[in-house]
């Protein structure tokens, strides 16, 4: 890898770092803070089954955030890696349990607002509502799972050494569970923001994607060895006093809300017997953990909860996103102008007829006919200019046609043949597919999408529903890579 790269993709090393050092405290700050596991076996659980999390589970989450904002230059994604970073490690210095995903949701926005990128705030949306339904659902399983095992202690009567001894296993058992769960659902905080600009290549079964994770992983690892004690001892003591058998299940109450929001496997689960799924995003560590402390603080009794302690961490909380938009700004804007480096790469937007067309039955596309054919620089400024003509346009159909007004210029070349025969993820008729559409061009993606289905079936997108979501991800990985080899990328 060039050390340029090596250069960008520090700061994601950097958030991390922040990243390991405050959220450890997510998986074992109650069972170091309780002297039931000590410091070194936590921090080295903790930073193995958090880089197997972020490998194995990680992609779930992290292709949500991502769509929150599409950066898509390594200048862009080191500054709001490094944002997010900055603003987490000055509050981990603090001692404050802060919420990664918060401080890279603003960095995120900030980069959008500065390129003028339009955000999705369905999206937006849907990972805020995670910042106040996490902490809620943590302590409700919290408080619910303390009541069952308290009742089941009480029954069996166990002597208090060999209690003891349970809740030592149990505390492993959970942080493992717990640091599994940190990895697959925070790793899309770490290196969410360098998945439009990736610099790994897929080297044989392992993919670029998961070379990312890896190394996101060892960062955090890092973090915990390095300054994770600090906010595990806030976590442990500072909020609520907390018994060894609270301990275990607050890492439970954490690990099961972190695995709701990044297990793709659960969601199928889910969908396959009727039930309603979770969204895949990141949720905050820090509110679930804080969430599950209170809830068992309730049922011990509520005075003992420090609600000064607590406040301070929601200040923060609200806080993070705030400031961590305002400082990725601020640095895009000297980045780019100071030192000259390329934050955004740029991307044209533009309406054509057949883009109309196709959305004729979902927005009154006759009212933009007199955008046809004018270029734009961003997604922001063309939904600008669609919002004085349509003010009262549905705003996901108005969303996706802007998404769908991304400019590729794609041009099936021939003399590229031998290269698409290489790719090793193409079946024999897709390829085929492909070389049936030699020297023809094609605007925008979908248009792209539309020529191979209708040249081949293993093409075709089936409808978008939950169980169909593994067969629709491996068509379109294997769409990016036809585009990779044949866009004309605008310079």
């Amino acid at each position: 890898m060039e050390l340029s790269v090596l250069l960008y993709m520090s700061s994601g090393l950097f958030l991390g770092w922040s990243l390991g050092a405050n959220d450890a405290a997510n998986v074992f700050g109650t069972a170091v803070g309780t002297r039931m596991v000590s410091f070194k076996t936590a921090a080295l659980i903790t930073s193995v089954f958090c880089i197997l999390g972020a490998v194995i589970s990680g992609a779930g989450a992290a292709h949500t955030l991502s769509k929150l904002g599409d950066i898509n230059a390594l200048g862009g994604a080191f500054v709001a890696a490094f944002a997010a970073a900055a603003v987490v490690a000055w509050l981990t210095v603090l001692g404050l349990p802060v919420s990664t995903t918060q401080a890279v949701v603003g960095a995120i926005i900030g980069w959008n607002f500065f390129t003028g990128m339009a955000t999705d705030f369905t999206i937006f949306k849907t990972i805020v509502a995670t910042w106040f339904l996490s902490p809620v659902l943590a302590a409700i399983f919290s408080y619910f799972m303390y009541k069952g095992v308290s009742w089941w202690l009480n029954k069996q009567k166990v002597h208090l050494i060999t209690l003891d001894a349970m809740t030592r296993v149990a505390l492993i058992a959970a942080g493992v569970l717990g640091a599994y769960s940190l990895g697959a659902n925070n790793i899309a905080n770490v290196m969410g923001v360098f998945i439009g600009a990736n610099p790994f290549n897929d080297f044989g079964m392992i993919s670029g994607l998961q070379q990312l994770f890896f190394v996101g992983g060892i960062a955090i690892a890092f973090g915990v060895y390095t300054y994770g004690k600090k906010v595990m001892m806030t976590v442990g003591d500072s909020i609520a006093p907390l018994t060894p058998v609270a301990a275990v299940i607050v890492v439970l109450s954490t690990s099961l809300v972190l695995l709701l929001f990044a297990s793709e496997d659960l969601e199928f689960l889910l969908a396959s017997l009727g039930l309603p799924t979770i969204p895949l995003v990141p949720v905050s560590s820090s509110q679930a953990v804080v969430g599950a402390v209170i809830g068992i603080g309730f049922i011990q009794n509520a005075h003992n909860i420090k609600w000064s302690v607590t406040g301070r961490i929601a200040i923060a909380w609200v806080q993070t996103p705030i400031i961590s938009a305002l400082v990725s700004f601020v640095m895009l804007f000297f980045v780019q102008n100071l030192f000259s480096q390329t934050v955004f790469q740029k991307v044209e937007y533009q309406l054509s007829k057949p883009l109309l067309e196709r959305h004729v039955k979902t927005m009154d596309v006759k009212s933009l006919e007199s955008l046809i054919g004018k270029p734009f620089d961003n997604s922001g400024s063309l939904k600008s200019e669609v919002d004085k003509l349509l003010p009262k346009a549905d705003y996901k159909a108005e969303l996706k046609m802007i998404q769908e007004a991304r400019m590729e210029r794609i041009y099936i070349d021939a003399a590229r043949f031998p290269e698409l025969d290489k790719s090793g993820l193409l079946t024999k008729p897709q390829i085929d597919s492909v070389k049936s559409l030699a020297g023809k061009t094609f605007d925008y993606r979908w248009q792209l999408e539309n020529a191979l289905a209708e040249t081949s079936e293993t093409w075709r997108l089936k409808e978008k529903t939950v169980l169909n979501k593994p067969y629709n991800k491996d068509v379109i990985q294997r769409l990016t890579i036809v585009m990779d080899l044949y866009t004309e990328r605008m310079k």
